[in-house]
């Protein structure tokens, strides 16, 4: 055990797979642990180099092993998948991540405090809210449909229809219907009253936070959008450049090049899907009123002019995302006059 140096973790719920290798790479061990013996295992060691996949316990453990002196790195899975030999097993992984954690050129995730996956739960709670009134509300409008009682799309339109559910007046309604509707109904104003509270408090730390302050300064990204970044992306200094914070998020073309051929495609999507779809759902937002902006950047209009809307709504996010990099990284706020960060 004082000849190891290099720790690959397979994490898992109960059992855990480790990996040992010396300083030349040949393994010293293979085992399988317990969830109650892993730090008592890592405390007998001596300083090493941990790797593990990251994924949504992996920082805890690189919370807690770091504490114990070691130096934990988090590896995307997608990296780790080529070093795996053959086959799917838990040693064979963990033997992959102990090799992936060692190689130069690779890209680790930076570890999350407490306060900053917290603030992502309350983001991720906010999502799950929206989506169960979503599917809420379609249950409702699809029962009423069978029954003939339609009303306008939006949000703001479901009050009327829960409106006629609790109206006991209206003879459409078989009593049946409305006893079991009355239930959804509910469910619907629950929700959407959780939904507005969790809204007011991520609003409410978006004015306290100094980074978020300043985001929200760039059009097209509001609290949501800025809390969302805030926690998601613990260290923006990691990219070299806005251009690299853009294409983690997807928001660049998927590169195909052989035999000196340079070929590029749609987005790759690739990264985080949130702060890519709240992105472009700002800058669709913004070019919905572009047309009767006078102050309308020359590139954004001429883009305007020979691009599909939705082309135009991705180069606006990438755009955004290279500013979003530029204030974080270098301080200042958005300023129109000087909109041309280099980023």
């Amino acid at each position: 055990m004082k000849d190891v140096t290099t720790i690959g973790l397979d994490l898992a719920k109960q059992v855990f797979q480790v990996h040992g290798a010396d300083a030349e790479g040949t393994q010293l061990f293979n085992r399988k642990l317990r969830r109650a013996d892993v730090l008592r295992f890592f405390e007998k060691l001596p300083p090493c180099l941990v790797g593990m996949e990251a994924c949504g316990s992996a920082h805890y453990w690189a919370r807690e092993i770091t504490n114990l002196g070691h130096d934990v790195r988090l590896i995307p899975p997608a990296y780790v998948k080529p070093f795996v030999k053959r086959g799917k097993t838990d040693a064979a992984d963990a033997e992959a991540i102990s090799e992936a954690v060692t190689r130069k050129t690779m890209r680790f995730v930076p570890v999350k405090t407490t306060d900053q996956q917290a603030a992502a739960m309350v983001l991720k709670t906010r999502t799950l809210l929206v989506k169960q009134r979503t599917q809420a509300v379609n249950a409702l409008r699809a029962h009423l449909a069978e029954l003939g009682i339609i009303a306008a799309a939006g949000m703001t339109k479901v009050e009327t229809l829960i409106a006629i559910v609790r109206d006991e007046t209206d003879i459409r309604l078989p009593l049946a219907a409305r006893f079991a509707l009355m239930t959804v109904a509910d469910q619907i104003e629950a929700l959407a009253s959780e939904t507005d509270r969790l809204e007011r408090a991520i609003v409410a730390e978006a004015k306290r936070d100094e980074d978020m302050r300043r985001l929200v300064t760039i059009p097209g990204v509001g609290a949501i959008t800025a809390a969302t970044i805030k926690a998601q992306v613990p260290d923006p200094a990691g990219f070299k450049s806005g251009r690299h914070f853009a294409a983690w998020l997807g928001l660049t073309p998927k590169s195909h090049s052989s035999g000196g051929k340079d070929r590029l495609g749609s987005i790759s999507k690739m990264g985080n899907p949130v702060i890519r779809s709240l992105l472009v759902i700002g800058a669709t937002s913004l070019l919905k009123y572009a047309k009767n902006d006078p102050n309308l950047r020359p590139w954004l209009k001429a883009l305007i002019a020979r691009r599909p809307f939705k082309v135009v709504a991705v180069a606006l996010a990438n755009k955004m995302a290279r500013t979003i990099w530029a204030l974080l990284v270098r301080g200042g706020i958005y300023c129109k006059a000087n909109a041309a960060v280099n980023a």
